[in-house]
């Protein structure tokens, strides 16, 4: 069964800048994603406020915020305390709940089109059979 190829598993990458353009870019792309899917789960798990502005190797901007880049460069120059008065503690709640039932929505609607789209291919196969 064994192919012949020996698996070394994962390598460690030398940090230095890549010279290959489009790797640099393909790498950045990833890098990119996965940094701001990490900053976004560290804003959920821990309730914080941050800013997040890169520049790739094309020059061009991506920013990540929240609860947005503006208001958070703000609040860092010129030291601007956080909004923190009731009607913020009474909203807050309230779209968070909004929020989760709007993705239980989305889930069910998914798992409905997943088995519609099951029944459209079963109906392709009989029609090709069918026809056959």
């Amino acid at each position: 069964m064994s192919s012949g190829r020996k698996v070394r598993g994962r390598q460690k990458i030398e940090m230095k800048k890549m010279n290959n353009e489009r790797n640099l870019q393909v790498t950045f792309s990833k890098c990119r994603s996965g940094l701001f899917k990490k900053v976004s789960e560290f804003c959920t798990l821990c309730g914080v406020d941050v800013a997040l502005v890169v520049f790739s190797p094309s020059q061009k901007v991506f920013s990540f915020g929240h609860p947005n880049v503006d208001t958070i460069i703000d609040r860092y120059l010129f030291r601007v305390p956080p909004q923190n008065n009731s009607t913020i503690e009474f909203i807050e709640p309230h779209r968070s709940a909004k929020v989760c039932a709007l993705n239980a929505e989305l889930i069910q609607i998914n798992n409905t089109l997943n088995e519609k789209k099951k029944l459209g291919d079963e109906l392709s196969l009989l029609c090709k059979a069918f026809n056959a």
